[in-house]
């Protein structure tokens, strides 16, 4: 099979200490170095993808991700298991649209193994991932936690990709922006994140809506999963339909013909999104933890120094794009890398059998960046 499809168990090897715990209730898998330091280490908080419905830490591909990082960087790193929003069996869509390929048959094999393995209940619903992992990161933050484990409470970043993207930069508003919060994170890390529900007409979503690995339609319907099992909501959404009325203040924030590169926007026409269609309606769809790229410049200009990496084959390409736009509008300090031949999802794909040197690409260039910033 293309994909490997099996959970790694908790081994640890020469270089770090790997064990399954909890912090404040929610399993976290913790890698801790075994090299001696004589000052304090960084840590790195990392949230999986999965459209909030799949996913692990544990699949062998983001086991080797975190192992590496907290090899290379001597960091402490935890890997975040919200495992509450994804427990019962649930019927998968199928993507009939989607152009069929050996990536594409490698996902669907591993969406029907998925079958098998993850629930999902309406008390398991949005924000609950969320709340899962902002309960992590304040634990973790505690001074006597930093203490536990050696961390410099002035060198630790959150870090995820795709949905784990999404939830680490609605997590990172949250902690910059919240006086409860006594440390500070340092540094954001998204790779390939998904940052609005808002607009689903985008150019990456026109461009990419028959995609190698993951379509337009399936995306959505596995997105809307985390806020119901009403069918409605995704074909609302894929018509560009979804947003109730009263939210029309929100389009300037995620607007593409503002905020994307120029060489990005092509022939594309920009039109606002048609409100009002979808009974009932989400108030949800109103939430900046959904949307963490519709928040004012006021939220944003705390941010911390952060790193953005997007795929150019991609749905949600211009998520990241935007984001970096509107990052560095209001003064916040941002590198980002874009891969030419990237595609969604790469990382999942770099470990063994498949070795796919995209996503080994991606790895490196992601770890780099830690090295030199945290």
């Amino acid at each position: 099979m293309l994909m490997k499809l099996d959970y790694t168990l908790p081994i640890s090897d020469e270089n770090v200490t790997v064990m399954d715990i909890t912090f404040s209730d929610i399993p976290v898998r913790l890698y801790l170095p075994k090299r001696k330091s004589a000052s304090q280490r960084p840590a790195v908080i990392f949230v999986h993808g999965g459209a909030f419905v799949l996913g692990s830490c544990k699949l062998a591909a983001l086991d080797l991700l975190n192992r590496q990082t907290a090899k290379n960087l001597g960091a402490v790193v935890v890997g975040v298991e919200y495992f509450r929003c994804r427990l019962l069996l649930f019927s998968l869509p199928v993507a009939s649209d989607t152009v069929a390929t050996p990536w594409t048959a490698a996902f669907q094999a591993f969406l029907s193994f998925t079958n098998f393995c993850y629930r999902l209940g309406h008390q398991y619903q949005f924000p609950v991932a969320h709340e899962d992992v902002v309960s992590v990161v304040k634990f973790f933050l505690q001074d006597k936690i930093l203490a536990k484990y050696g961390v410099d409470p002035a060198r630790v970043c959150i870090s995820g990709d795709s949905a784990g993207g999404l939830i680490a930069a609605a997590v990172a508003q949250l902690i910059q922006n919240d006086p409860e919060f006594k440390n500070k994170l340092k540094a954001q890390a998204l790779i390939y994140p998904s940052l609005q529900v808002i607009d689903i007409a985008i150019p990456s979503q026109r461009e990419n809506e028959h995609g190698l690995i993951l379509s337009k339609k399936l995306g959505i319907e596995l997105a809307c999963l985390y806020l119901t099992q009403d069918k409605a909501l995704p074909q609302a959404m894929m018509k560009n339909q979804h947003m109730p009325h009263g939210s029309r203040h929100l389009f300037k924030l995620v607007n593409w013909s503002i905020f994307l590169p120029e060489k990005y926007k092509k022939n594309h026409v920009y039109t606002e999104p048609i409100l009002g269609r979808l009974n009932p309606s989400y108030s949800a769809l109103l939430d900046s933890r959904l949307s963490p790229l519709a928040v004012n410049d006021s939220q944003l200009q705390n941010l911390p120094l952060t790193y953005i990496l997007t795929c150019q084959y991609d749905l949600i390409r211009d998520d990241g794009l935007m984001y970096v736009s509107r990052l560095q509008n209001v003064g916040v300090k941002v590198s980002h890398d874009h891969m030419e031949d990237g595609i969604h999802g790469a990382l999942s794909f770099m470990a063994s059998p498949i070795n796919l040197q995209l996503g080994i690409r991606i790895k490196d260039k992601y770890i780099n960046w830690l090295e030199e910033n945290l």
